[in-house]
Formats: C-alpha cells, sequence, structure tokens
C-alpha cells in the first residue's frame, strides 16, 4: 500500500473517525497517540496506512466507508456544527447511528433537494474539484419570465466581485403568470453561484432546488429524509 504522509489531524479525518477540527482539538487534550507515544502538536506528521493512531488508547482503524443522499429541506446551514446554534443538516440524522460523515460541498440556508454525505474524502474531491466538471442539475423558480437573450448571457457568463460565472445550459421548464422555472446546469460550481447570477440581471431567486449530482438524482426522496446510495451510484463518481 502507497505511504501516505499527512498531518495527524487530516489522518484521522481520512481514516473517517472525525473532522480535522475535532481531532486538532483531541490532539491538543492529550487524547491522542503515535506508535504509542502521546502526540499534543497537531503539526505532527504521519504515515497514513503504516503508523499506527489511537485515540483514547483505542487503535483507528478504517472506518466503513458510508455514502449518503439527503434531500435537504429549506432553513438548515449546510456544516457540522454553527457558533450561532442555528439547525444544521446534521439535525436531519440525529436519530440515526451512523459514523462520522461530512458534506459534499454545500446548499446555503435558503436552498433544497440533494445534498450528499460520505467519509470517503478521495470520492467527495472527486465531485468537489473544478477538474472533474461533475454536472450537477438545479431547478430555479424566478420572479420573472425570461427569453433566449437572458438565456445566452447566462451561458456567456458574468464578472461579479473578480469571478467569472457562468452555467453549462439553462431552459425554461415552466411559465406562470409572473415567474418561471429555469433548470440550471453546472459543472463549476461557486459560492452562491446561480443566485449571484440572477442577482446580476435584478432577478430574484424564489426557490433553489439541486435535483441530481452526476448520475446521483434526487427523485422521490422525501424531504429531511435521506437514502444510501447504490454501489452503481457510489461507482458513477469514482
Amino acid at each position: 500500500m502507497k505511504n501516505i504522509i499527512v498531518s495527524l489531524p487530516r489522518a484521522l479525518s481520512k481514516l473517517g473517525y472525525c473532522s480535522r477540527k475535532k481531532a486538532e482539538f483531541l490532539i491538543k487534550e492529550g487524547k491522542v497517540k503515535v506508535n504509542d507515544k502521546l502526540v499534543t502538536d497537531i503539526q505532527t506528521r504521519v504515515k497514513l496506512h503504516k503508523d499506527k493512531i489511537s485515540v483514547d488508547d483505542k487503535d483507528i482503524i478504517n472506518a466503513e466507508k458510508v455514502y449518503i443522499a439527503l434531500n435537504k429541506p429549506r432553513g438548515l446551514i449546510t456544516t457540522l456544527s454553527d457558533e450561532k446554534n442555528r439547525d444544521t443538516v446534521f439535525k436531519c440524522f440525529e436519530s440515526d447511528s451512523l459514523p462520522y460523515i461530512f458534506p459534499v460541498g454545500r446548499l446555503d440556508k435558503a436552498s433544497e433537494g440533494l445534498l450528499l454525505f460520505t467519509n470517503d474524502t478521495e470520492w467527495a474531491n472527486k465531485i468537489i474539484s473544478p477538474e472533474s466538471k461533475v454536472e450537477k442539475v438545479y431547478h430555479v423558480q424566478i420572479d420573472k419570465i425570461i427569453d433566449d437573450d437572458l438565456i445566452e448571457k447566462l451561458i456567456l457568463g458574468i464578472e461579479d466581485n473578480g469571478e467569472t460565472l457562468n452555467v453549462k445550459s439553462a431552459k425554461v421548464i415552466r411559465v406562470g403568470e409572473k415567474n418561471c422555472w429555469v433548470e440550471i446546469v453546472l459543472d463549476v460550481g461557486k459560492n452562491r453561484h446561480i443566485r449571484r447570477m440572477f442577482s446580476y440581471f435584478n432577478i430574484n431567486v424564489l426557490r433553489l432546488i439541486r435535483i441530481s449530482i452526476g448520475e446521483i438524482k434526487l427523485g422521490n426522496l422525501p424531504k429531511g429524509k435521506f437514502r444510501y446510495l447504490t454501489e452503481k451510484e457510489i461507482l458513477s463518481i469514482k
């Protein structure tokens, strides 16, 4: 097995034990040993698959890999914990016994839909990395009926706060009297990407729902509920 040298907090994260932030706390508290020697320096480097790491004298081994799809409701923060004590997406897992997992990317508080979780950092990075260009599809309700000219502008892109933002494709899928639903496809996403683009054209986003990531679909998963991904879905990213 290839020797991978990483910091001790990152090792605990990659092994699926806890987040790096929690790992730093455990190390400083004197709860972590490497090869049976107490380590309190968070900068310590270790060989991931060779050095023996223990927490509270219990050896840490690779946790079983977990891959989960959640239908995120509006109003939840996509983070492990929140300093303002706001509800986070982990509220949806409170009644279930799961190993350490983390969200793959994020959806902002007002957004909803498909959000993935795992403890497999390599798999997650393949989704998040801009080089991977994994397509993410959103259904967006806006307070205006748009035409082909604006769709072309969304595809060509805008400059906002020093960043170039554009969509891979866009099409109107439903029209009301004063608003419409637009299907947006992104293959590279940035913070509040879609909301910032519509705001540039003085258009308000009323709802934003992510319906797919690559070949993984939201489907009819109830709001606030989760399911385990199928092997086919997991391998579609790998």
